[in-house]
């Protein structure tokens, strides 16, 4: 296992330094001026001379390459430089955001693996029965929903019709306090709908997963043991279906990222969502490259995690890739 890692974190090094590259490659080629977004409305009167020394001060009057090096330079040692759009050091406004989005989008992923394993183990149990056709249907929809369609059908159902749960933001309106019972109600609608989003890839493994282990012949003789189906279904089945499963858990990173983004835009969820928006828009290239590198890295410890989690559910497997 540690050797696995050790070889992962290798490999994520250049991984991580052609990504960056390539942000700042595609933000040089952008139509975008970034000094006329620094400058806002300003910038429409500043004489050319004043635009010229806002670009010296941001940067990014420099080439394409000693432009990402000296922020690659700095980001080694912890200095992630400052925000244009922000006005803020990158370093502190992704650490006041992230937080937030780490939170929903680790609810939601919980959510999704508990709700798409325990329908999907239920509907294996009678493949092509009721329940199976139901829960098959819903999933193949939800599949094909974009997720800010699901989250504003949500808010028109539960906030506006029924006025049941908050439409979004982290507090009550008029609240300047942070509380726990607030924050608890907030999450719920954004997390669901993230997470019921995401659910129906963990169904439909597990569904098929477990229903194959059921036709497997050391199942078979523990049904000829006696055993209940119950102790059948959860003692041995489960763990062969389960592990199809694991390698989801990976894959499904990239796609938990971008949901969670358009979550956050449409629940108006403080999270990192509106800095990566601000960040693209206005080519702000310490933070566009910054939350570039965070994604990437996400994306790189969710397959190490599910490979970690194959590896320990088989050891079979082993710990060789």
């Amino acid at each position: 296992m540690a050797r696995m890692t050790g070889r992962r974190l290798l490999f994520a090094a250049p991984v991580l330094l052609v990504v960056t590259f390539g942000v700042f490659a595609v933000a040089a080629a952008s139509p975008f001026d970034p000094v006329k977004a620094y400058a806002g409305t300003a910038g429409l009167t500043a004489s050319q001379e004043t635009l010229d020394q806002l670009r010296a001060n941001l940067g990014v009057d420099q080439a394409l390459v000693p432009r990402w090096w000296e922020w690659l330079t700095s980001a080694v040692t912890g200095d992630l430089g400052e925000s244009g759009v922000m006005r803020r050091p990158v370093a502190e406004v992704i650490t006041e955001r992230l937080g937030w989005s780490l939170l929903l989008a680790t609810t939601a992923f919980l959510l999704a693996i508990l709700l798409g394993t325990a329908l999907g183990v239920a509907a294996a149990r009678r493949p092509g029965g009721l329940l199976d056709r139901c829960v098959s249907t819903v999933a193949y929809t939800l599949e094909a929903a974009p997720v800010f369609w699901l989250g504003l059908l949500a808010i028109w159902f539960f906030a506006l019709r029924l006025d049941v749960l908050p439409a979004g933001g982290l507090t009550d309106s008029g609240s300047d306090i942070v509380t726990f019972g607030q924050v608890t109600s907030h999450l719920v609608l954004p997390a669901a709908v993230l997470g019921v989003s995401q659910s129906p890839w963990f169904y439909l493994y597990v569904r098929q997963g477990v229903a194959d282990a059921l036709e497997e012949d050391p199942v078979r003789g523990a049904r000829a043991r006696g055993l209940s189906e119950r102790t059948v279904l959860l003692g041995h089945a489960w763990r062969s279906g389960m592990l199809p499963m694991l390698t989801l858990i990976g894959s499904r990173v990239p796609e938990l990222i971008t949901g969670a983004l358009l979550i956050e835009t449409v629940f108006s969820w403080p999270g990192i969502a509106a800095a990566t928006v601000e960040a693209a828009t206005s080519v702000d290239f310490p933070l566009l490259a910054a939350l570039t590198v965070l994604a990437t890295a996400a994306v790189l410890l969710g397959n190490l995690l599910s490979d970690l989690l194959y590896g320990l559910a088989d050891p079979r497997v082993g710990f060789d890739g």
